[in-house]
């Protein structure tokens, strides 16, 4: 067995080092349970790389697996953000053990002649797929090399390769991962971050030049190392439920609340009115775990605290995707994080021209995945977490209580244990859409430089620019980005409302409906409402000074992203990297991905370091989305 912590020896004080000294430790494998076909490290080292194939895997939370060895790896980008993050050296990618490393070739804290030490694992879990249950899943090419704890920030990550041979997992897949996809994830995962999305991050893409893989077509092969404080999915619990294994969805539960929150004390407490979450938002914490609170039929002990935490930051996390757009395009239950991130890129888009039934997935014919179902959705999938949970939550007081540990719920005692967990759910469900609404409030309100959210925002500006942008077809982003720049004195009259509207349109015009006219009279009376707001906030309600309104734009840019990686534009990138060898526009569209907020980029000094970039290309990727290039789809196919 792995110990918990390698004996690299780095220093706390550090604050960069290589690759090779970063601290690293093996807790999720120390502390739950293996496959017991590979029991240990060793006994997964000595089987023959082509002998660990796909199967059934139960009794158990992860495989040991080491990735596939490849030849010839090429790095092809690093995420300087990732690179700081974790607390690796500036430099370090230029390194052999750096390569190899991200590659899979290379095994971090594992003793080749002792067959002892930390070692890469596979992990466990099942879902639900587009709402039916679909049995054992896993990770079926992901591995994950090590946890690393950056001494400066104290943040753990569990660093992992995506696409990195098979694994038990497989299923009739082969473990690979093709470049297309790999540059996809290796974008967004680093653009969400630097929108402040929660979300799973990426440190490298490497591409594998004597790895060819079948899809559509033959295409080259990738591997994305990626990163996050948890990989851990909804499906973990899904697949122990499916099983009735009762025993390890308890011990899962408390890796959970101990290992990845920090502790049973950081969870959230029962709401001083549960049915009214609008007027408790915040519950305490410091909550001691055996603590029970509420009364009896809704008796709330410390799994109910954990679910409740996973509730509220998905809650959160989604606000955000719908405040900017954003699409995951296949919400599965493996694919919701405990953690609350966004996770497992595969037919994700940031909205263009705005629809709400708008799905960047096509095989979700259903569009049970659209921007609009997106809330609803999180909250189906943390049902059944619920679900899985269940049994812990309706056992209120007698959670600890030997014979129920032992023996699980007696028949005489199941009516009530069901109608509790129920009881709760529901309540935590109240919950789930104030956190979601009051995120998203908050988001919109500053988006459209607002300084509060009043009474009559969300109806009259919130829902009446949704309205106004779906029948106009107007692009979601670009709209607050160009709205940004506007000034309140060039909005005084209807007609120099109506002039204004212009700026939101396409250059190819209004392509929605009652043409442009009526668009302009449209967009011009939203203009005129949301005038009246800025004024309100801050000015004194007739006028606005200069020296306000300058302020409220540069409040606006700061959460108004002038760049973000469309589907046309990774598609393009995606091609320059494929089919002409390019290299460098992966670097360039990481440091735009990294700086969203900026006007410019190229000429321009940024985090001390003067970038050359390309001013073409900037523009491009700024402007208005072609039209072949709008509402993008995709497959799962990666």
């Amino acid at each position: 067995m792995a110990s918990q912590f390698s004996t690299n020896g780095a220093t706390a004080n550090a604050t960069t080092l290589s690759i090779n000294d970063i601290p690293k430790s093996w807790t999720f494998t120390s502390k739950l349970p293996p496959d017991s076909v590979l029991p240990t490290p060793a006994d997964s080292h000595k089987t023959p790389r082509d002998q660990i194939l796909p199967r059934q895997v139960r009794d158990a939370l992860f495989t040991w697996v080491r990735p596939q060895p490849v030849e010839k790896p090429e790095l092809l980008a690093v995420s300087p953000a990732a690179m700081r993050d974790l607390g690796i050296k500036e430099g370090d990618e230029k390194t052999e053990d750096f390569v190899n490393t991200v590659a899979g070739n290379k095994l971090q804290g594992w003793d080749e002649e002792k067959l002892e030490g930390g070692y890469p694992w596979a992990q466990c879990y099942g879902g639900f797929q587009f709402g039916q249950w679909a049995g054992q899943l896993g990770d079926g090419r992901a591995i994950s090399l090590f946890e690393t704890t950056n001494p400066s920030t104290g943040k753990r990550y569990e660093l992992q390769l995506k696409g990195a041979g098979l694994t038990p997992y497989s299923r009739f897949a082969d473990g690979k991962a093709v470049l297309r996809s790999s540059i996809r994830e290796f974008v967004v995962s680093e653009a969400l971050n630097a929108l402040g999305i929660p979300t799973t991050r990426a440190l490298s893409l490497t591409l594998l030049p004597e790895v060819k893989v079948r899809r559509e077509t033959t295409e080259p092969g990738a591997i994305v190392a990626r990163f996050a404080e948890s990989w851990l999915r909804i499906g973990n619990f899904d697949i122990l439920r499916a099983r009735g294994d009762r025993d390890l969805i308890r011990k899962l539960a408390t890796y959970v609340a101990e290992d990845v929150f920090g502790g049973w004390e950081t969870l959230p407490g029962r709401l001083e009115d549960p049915d009214k979450p609008t007027e408790f938002p915040s519950p305490k914490r410091n909550i001691p775990a055996d603590t029970i609170e509420g009364p009896a039929e809704s008796a709330e002990n410390r799994f109910t605290r954990l679910y409740r935490e996973i509730v509220r930051r998905n809650a959160l996390t989604v606000a955000k995707w719908q405040a900017y757009g954003f699409m995951n395009g296949v919400l599965n239950t493996d694919n919701t994080s405990l953690f609350g991130l966004s996770i497992d890129f595969g037919p994700f888009a940031f909205m263009d021209n705005f629809d709400p039934s708008y799905t960047p997935n096509h095989d979700d014919f259903m569009l049970r995945y659209s921007y609009r179902n997106q809330p609803s959705i999180i909250w189906w999938n943390l049902v059944r977490l619920g679900e899985s949970l269940g049994e812990s939550i309706g056992a209120g007081s007698q959670i600890d209580d030997p014979k129920f540990v032992e023996d699980g719920v007696k028949e005489d005692e199941a009516g009530g244990i069901i109608e509790r967990a129920e009881k709760i759910i529901m309540q935590v469900g109240e919950e789930y859409k104030a956190v979601f609404l009051g995120e998203y409030k908050k988001l919109m309100t500053a988006r459209l430089g607002l300084k509060k959210c009043k009474e009559g925002d969300f109806e009259e500006l919130f829902s009446g620019l949704l309205d106004t942008m779906e029948a106009l077809e107007l692009d979601f982003n670009l709209f607050f980005r160009r709205l940004s720049s506007v000034r309140i004195e060039e909005l005084k009259t209807e007609q120099e409302r109506q002039d204004k509207a212009g700026v939101f349109f396409y250059s190819d015009g209004v392509t929605g409906l009652g043409g442009e006219a009526e668009g302009r009279k449209r967009a011009g009376e939203w203009l005129g409402k949301w005038r009246q707001r800025i004024l309100e906030d801050w000015g004194d309600r007739q006028t606005v000074s200069d020296e306000q309104d300058r302020e409220r734009t540069q409040a606006m840019k700061r959460v108004n992203p002038s760049f973000i990686p469309r589907g046309w534009i990774l598609d393009e990138v995606i091609k320059r990297v494929e089919k002409e060898d390019e290299r460098e526009v992966l670097d360039r569209i990481m440091h735009m991905a990294l700086h969203p907020f900026e006007e410019s980029w190229a000429g321009r000094t940024i985090d001390g370091k003067e970038y050359k970039g390309d001013r073409d290309e900037e523009t491009r990727w700024t402007s208005d989305v072609p039209k072949i290039g709008r509402a993008m789809q995709c497959s799962c196919s990666s």
